[in-house]
Formats: C-alpha cells, sequence, structure tokens
C-alpha cells in the first residue's frame, strides 16, 4: 500500500460514519417530526450536511494525492 494511501484512510473513514450518522438522523426525523418546517430543519440541513462533508473529503483526498498534505507547514 502507498503512502499516500495510507494518509487517505481515516479521512474516507471518519467520512462514512458521518455520512451514515447524518443520513439516519435525518430519516428518523422525517418519521418521528409531524410538521414540515421542523423537518426542513431538522432533516434537511443534516442532508446539506453530509453533502458538504463529502465534498471536503474529495478536496482532502486531492491534497494527499497532490503532495499537500500538510498545509500548516507554509504559514
Amino acid at each position: 500500500m502507498e503512502e499516500h494511501e495510507k494518509k487517505m484512510i481515516a479521512p474516507v473513514i471518519i467520512t462514512a460514519i458521518l455520512v451514515l450518522y447524518l443520513v439516519i438522523f435525518s430519516m428518523a426525523a422525517l418519521i418521528v417530526v409531524p410538521s414540515f418546517w421542523v423537518w426542513i430543519f431538522f432533516g434537511l440541513i443534516p442532508l446539506i450536511l453530509a453533502g458538504v462533508m463529502i465534498a471536503v473529503c474529495v478536496q482532502r483526498i486531492k491534497e494527499i494525492r497532490s503532495g499537500e498534505e500538510d498545509d500548516l507547514s507554509q504559514y
């Protein structure tokens, strides 16, 4: 296994766990909450956050592949 592949394991696992949690939370809110406006707050926002998590993970994987693992060393 390459060095870059080892560094990608943690972000992918954490993203998968958090996205799974947010999707389950959103679906539970859809089942439990009868009001549409409350579901917008407790259901739609977690789904949007799950999409943002996936986008951040993709961006992080691109950084790792390009060799920019340590952005703080630039400052």
